[in-house]
């Protein structure tokens, strides 16, 4: 039977705030266990919450960014459930009336082209700690310094239908998030973890199949991999003629398969009720056209402008607008050099190859845009070739100074002299006569591979610097003078 793939992803953004959602305890990254929780993140009695009014900003700002619609008035709930690391007993969440509805959310494949989902809703909530199993023998150590950490989940509708589609959504999630600046979506220290939601019908049917939900996968990788696996699942039990039952799995990367945690809970089981101790959280005309004011250029529109006023390739802009420091810093140096290919170019190959290489961020790059500008206006002039320009990027990047300074401490000027330049074709043609009469009896298809050898001589004569637009007109100017 052929089976069609539902999915529905849920996701959990870690808010940019530098202090918890309901206390003051800090959000840092890193620190030792159980040093960023303080009465309130312990659940001490008599302990009460204070709500963070950025995490309310930052929310409004997401929903704005997507057209979608945000609540004038949200509520807090209680969602009660049992785990170590939940001091409280319940988790501080939102139900009947997220901060976040209905919306839409635009993005584009891998082919390029535009995608739109549904968003059901996104709310706020706190996070939970962490349970430690690998330092205790037989034992489980508790970290609460997450407890308490600002987060949005984002739920939506189950519109996916391959994982590529579901991967090509979290980037650009990604993407729009760290835009807006509410997140820095860092996967690797938790702050956008994602659950998948995964159910298969015959094809050509419209009821939905029973679902199994994939807890905490933090990578766009493993997404990939938990979501085939997980299909791989599914299929071979309703080929086999069992039952998908609905549950709670994880992914393991290791073994690359997906294990049953717990069996899936409902809204029920969690005894939802409004929160007794926050009161509802308003938002007037003017705090939504205040936040509407304050967004940037998202993603699309900027990919767009980029195209446009730019002309550069859809691949091009898509590349340079996937992250806003990328598209800071290209316009940055288009901004000096005032060349988008060429800025294009440089920052997609020598500058992100070199900062992959590092393993560094371009916020931490050695070259400025103003100094990756100013390289590419002495290719433009004429003052030092594209190869020459790698060594002087090189040197750039590790502290050496400008582009200007570089190229007179080395003596790296290009050499564009007429005169010097004839006298070094006429040596070469001169000293190889053999491969002068071999072109000279070429049709003049094969010549233009043959001319590359005395190209090649000049070159090495002048160390790399003669100007290699003019050798090429001199050159072939001086070879197909046969008289």
């Amino acid at each position: 039977m052929s089976w069609e793939m539902v999915i529905g992803l849920e996701v959990h953004l870690q808010l940019a705030t530098q202090s918890k959602i309901f206390s003051g305890s800090a959000t840092t990254f890193g620190a030792e266990p159980n040093t960023q929780a303080n009465a309130v993140d312990l659940a001490m009695p008599g302990m009460l919450p204070v709500l963070n009014r950025k995490a309310v900003r930052y929310a409004a700002m997401f929903g704005l960014a997507i057209d979608a619609e945000v609540g004038r008035r949200s509520v807090f709930d209680r969602k009660n459930y049992f785990y170590p690391d939940l001091p409280k007993g319940y988790q501080i969440s939102q139900f009947a009336e997220p901060i976040v509805g209905r919306g839409r959310f635009a993005f584009r494949l891998e082919d390029g082209r535009l995608q739109e989902i549904g968003i059901t809703r996104a709310h706020l909530e706190e996070d939970a700690g962490k349970s430690l199993h690998e330092d205790f023998h037989g034992m489980t150590g508790v970290d609460l310094n997450r407890a308490g950490t600002p987060l949005l989940e984002i739920v939506t509708d189950p519109d996916f239908r391959s994982s590529e589609e579901a991967v090509a959504f979290l980037k650009a999630l990604h993407s729009l998030v760290t835009y807006l600046g509410i997140s820095d979506g860092n996967m690797a220290e938790g702050s956008m973890r994602c659950d998948v939601n995964l159910s298969l019908r015959p094809a050509g049917t419209t009821e939905l199949g029973t679902r199994t939900e994939i807890k905490n996968v933090n990578s766009f990788r493993f997404v990939e991999k938990a979501i085939h696996r997980e299909r791989a699942r599914q299929e071979d039990l309703l080929e086999d003629g069992g039952s998908v039952v609905q549950e709670t799995r994880l992914y393991d990367a290791d073994r690359d398969e997906t294990r049953s945690m717990r069996s899936k809970e409902v809204a029920n089981d969690y005894r939802y009720f409004p929160e007794p101790d926050l009161l509802p959280v308003i938002l007037t005309e003017a705090d939504i056209d205040a936040l509407r004011e304050a967004l940037p250029e998202l993603p699309l529109d900027r990919r767009q402008r980029f195209r446009e006023d730019f002309g550069l390739s859809d691949y091009d802009a898509g590349v340079l607008t996937d992250e806003r420091a990328i598209a800071d810093f290209f316009e940055g140096t288009h901004a000096v050099c005032e060349d988008a290919k060429l800025a294009a170019n440089w920052v997609q190959g020598e500058l992100l190859g070199a900062l992959n290489a590092a393993d560094m961020s371009i916020a931490a790059s050695p070259v400025t845009p103003r100094q990756l500008g100013d390289l590419i206006l002495r290719i433009k002039d004429g003052s030092i070739s594209g190869k020459i320009a790698k060594e002087v990027f090189e040197a750039i990047w590790n502290g050496e100074g400008d582009a200007d300074e570089i190229i007179e401490a080395r003596g790296l000027k290009q050499v564009s002299d007429s005169g010097a330049l004839e006298a070094m074709v006429d040596k070469v043609i001169s000293e190889n006569p053999d491969q002068v009469a071999q072109y000279r009896a070429a049709d003049p298809a094969k010549r233009k591979k043959l001319s590359g050898f005395f190209v090649g001589q000049i070159m090495k004569a002048s160390k790399g610097q003669a100007n290699p637009k003019m050798v090429n007109e001199l050159l072939l100017k001086q070879l197909d003078n046969e008289d």
